[in-house]
């Protein structure tokens, strides 16, 4: 079972089935999984809106329902649905009309790379919207709760805005012997504090409005009763009611300094005395949330200390500890007290500079790094050297997470050999994932080499099947050993026309560990994906007989899976294919069932007693319409005697309702992810 990915949910207004099934196949070649449905009226659409969809595409003129009413039902609707309307030909006032509407594009029917283009730029403005909408319900919940952390905190906390209660809670009442926040609401700040301090607090005021950040204040303040204390108070920016203001925390002074203390040595490294990694992440937090909102641009260097865990080895644990010590004070005298620093890991140090890009502190870092190459260090009466490895990355308002800042200069970092400076550059992260090495080159050494790798899922039966099923699932390593994503191996191997050679490289060996596996006395039948071109290989179904004598398996053992826009595309010949495996005593199966146009026509002419449905249908089960269309599907299936399978089954929530929609089979992380072996417990499983 390949990872799965977002099914693109899809309205086509179009009288023809042939042109309808093309853009579906558009879309599909582009490699976008899609659910499909075809309007044919008004009532049709109608019912359609009921359900969630992610795009609408209309033919330039339709008998059955005219593009521009339909367009008009879904704006009437108030559905969040992009509209990309065709015309025939460039007809500039057909294209100025459909988006006076209501599309979102007009263009020319037949410029399919200009449609794929502008539907994958609607699908990323809706998926933009979408979770705009979402992290504006998430804000809403999170301001809830804040009020209610406000008003409960022993902390007295007020917002002031121009100088001005717009808010106390109920601790900053009680601080200052006021009864009612109304009595607070418009007054002065300025008018608790201390005559003597007035002056002082009326210039810190003016001055922290131009500052970004945290400041704090010490004064007196003086209570309803008259009665003056010794206050510390915070100040940052925040917003209240959607307006910009300033929170005010304050704590009597008798116990700040004690609690001052405290908190600076919560946010030090105990070793070096710079910021602790806790405390580094928040001032990026803060540089990252100033470089998205404001656009203020700052700069990250991750500054790894060359073969430390030699060095540690050689001198030990108490003088790596001196070093560490030497080496800080070497940063904070070469960097200055702008620059925050941070012992970020063992062996990191992290430099978060203000207001600068990469480029401009780069001769800065290169200083750094022949200043700490050419130090001797005296530890404990000998001489260390040492050097540094920095990887440097911008917070720019692109920055969507701190962690990604992080992540992206630790890789610059981990891809020096010493005493060198690498800056992340974007170019660099679109080459690596364009690539991923010569993917092509990989799959031919791994087939040279017999080195992927077979990985087994379980497919637990909820109707008591006495078999053991798993789906096969092949993977591919690189130099590090890390998994290469299965989509682009896969894609580089049809490209090259290996994917029919990887296919038995697949079944070969599937057949040996099978056949090993059921002589212990397991029952036990596997899942084997063909590929389009395995689907065309005449010679498969003679080649699939000899392996199969030959390991004296039978051939039941063995179900062979076909997606259905494969299937689709290549009907005659997945005939030819269902008619020869059934000769053999071979099963079938169809995968990513249920977003073709008819996805029912296909079984017409297909014997496949298993069908596996898409996994979009597993999708956010808790919605009643999803819950409906997987129980229809379902319905008609099981009322054709198919055996079914669903995917991607995350969680035990959804087992009541496959259940009780009487599904045969599922699948998914929550049973079982894939495994080198086939090791699942059958027998205990009570699903």
């Amino acid at each position: 079972m390949a990872l799965q990915k977002k099914t693109v949910r899809l309205l086509i207004l179009e009288d023809s089935q042939n042109e309808a099934e093309r853009l579906v196949s558009l879309f599909r070649n582009a490699g976008q999984a899609t659910r499909v449905h075809r309007l044919t009226s008004s009532d049709d659409l109608a019912q359609a809106l009921q359900q969630t969809w992610d795009l609408l595409i209309c033919a330039p003129q339709s008998v059955n329902l005219d593009p521009g009413e339909a367009i008009a039902a879904v704006r009437r609707q108030a559905r969040d649905i992009p509209i990309i309307q065709l015309t025939e030909g460039n007809d500039a006032e057909a294209i100025t009309e459909a988006l006076l509407i209501g599309a979102q594009d007009a263009l020319p029917r037949g410029e399919d790379e200009w449609l794929l283009l502008a539907a994958n730029r609607e699908l990323a403005n809706l998926d933009e919207r979408r979770a705009r909408r979402t992290a504006e319900l998430a804000l809403r919940e999170a301001e809830k709760r804040c009020q209610l952390l406000l008003d409960s905190s022993v902390d007295a906390i007020a917002y002031v805005h121009d100088g001005m209660h717009i808010y106390a809670n109920r601790a900053y009442l009680e601080l200052f012997g006021y009864a009612d926040s109304e009595e607070l609401e418009g007054m002065p700040m300025i008018d608790l504090i201390s005559a003597c301090d007035q002056v002082q607090f009326r210039t810190f005021l003016k001055n922290y409005q131009s500052l970004e950040g945290s400041a704090e204040l010490t004064c007196s303040g003086n209570k309803l009763s008259g009665e003056s204390f010794k206050a510390r108070m915070h100040f940052s920016p925040a917003s209240y009611d959607g307006e910009p203001c300033i929170q005010v925390v304050i704590r009597a002074e008798q116990d700040s300094a004690e609690l001052q203390k405290l908190r600076e040595i919560s946010n030090q490294d105990p070793v070096t005395g710079l910021h602790n990694r806790n405390r580094f992440v928040e001032l990026l937090d803060a540089a990252v949330e100033r470089a998205v909102k404001a656009g203020q641009q700052a700069s990250l260097a991750y500054i790894r200390i060359d073969r430390f865990a030699a060095l540690q080895a050689e001198i030990g644990l108490g003088d790596v500890d001196l070093l560490l010590r030497e080496l800080a004070d070497l940063l904070r005298a070469h960097f200055g007290a702008d620059v925050q620093l941070g012992r970020f890991a063992d062996d990191v140090f992290t430099a978060l500079h203000e207001g600068q890009l990469p480029q401009q502190i780069e001769p800065l870092l290169r200083a750094l790094l022949a200043r700490v190459d050419a130090q001797l260090f005296e530890v404990s009466g000998r001489t260390v050297q040492t050097s540094l490895s920095i990887g440097v990355a911008a917070l720019d308002e692109k920055t969507a997470r701190t962690q990604q800042a992080i992540e992206r200069a630790h890789r610059c970092a981990d891809e020096l050999d010493g005493n060198a400076l690498k800056i992340f550059d974007p170019a660099d992260e679109l080459a690596a994932q364009a690539s991923r090495g010569n993917l092509l080159a990989m799959v031919r050494h791994a087939l040279d080499t017999n080195s992927f790798r077979l990985l087994f899922q379980p497919i637990i039966s909820l109707r008591g099947d006495s078999h053991e099923h798993y789906e096969v699932l092949l993977r591919l390593l690189d130099a590090q050993q890390q998994e290469v994503p299965a989509a682009e191996f896969i894609q580089a191997a049809n490209q090259a026309g290996l994917a029919a050679k990887i296919d038995r490289w697949v079944i070969l060996n599937s057949i040996k560990l099978l056949a090993e596996h059921r002589a212990k006395g397991h029952r036990t039948r596997l899942f084997l994906h063909l590929s389009s071109a395995s689907l065309q290989d005449p010679g498969l179904l003679a080649w699939l007989g000899v392996v199969l004598k030959a390991a004296r398996l039978p051939a039941d053992a063995l179900v062979f899976e076909l997606s259905e826009p494969d299937a689709i595309a290549y009907l005659a010949a997945a005939k030819t294919l269902n008619q020869g495996l059934g000769e053999l005593g071979c099963r079938m199966a169809i995968g990513n069932f249920g977003c073709a146009l008819n996805p029912f026509n296909t079984l017409r002419h297909l014997d496949a007693p298993f069908i596996k449905v898409d996994g979009s249908y597993t999708q956010d089960l808790s919605e009643q319409e999803n819950q409906d269309a997987l129980k229809a599907l379902l319905a008609e299936l099981h009322e054709q005697k198919r055996q079914t399978i669903v995917p991607f089954v995350e969680s035990a929530t959804v087992l009541a309702t496959l259940w009780q929609a009487g599904v045969s089979y599922i699948q998914g992380h929550y049973l079982q992810g894939p495994s080198q072996s086939m090791n699942y417990d059958f027998s205990s499983d009570e699903t």
